[in-house]
């Protein structure tokens, strides 16, 4: 049975963030956090 696009439902994933402001939060100290657990792991092996 052909349905027509109008009729279909679409189930989209429900955000996991409100807004893409703290996507961006999310990611920058992800970064943030990795850089620093570089640099002490590169100055703990120097």
């Amino acid at each position: 049975m052909i349905v027509p696009p109008d009729t279909q439902q679409t189930q989209e994933k429900v955000p996991l963030f409100p807004s893409w402001n703290y996507w961006y939060a999310l990611v920058t100290g992800w970064l943030l956090l990795l850089i620093a657990l570089f640099f002490f792991i590169t100055n703990r092996f120097a």
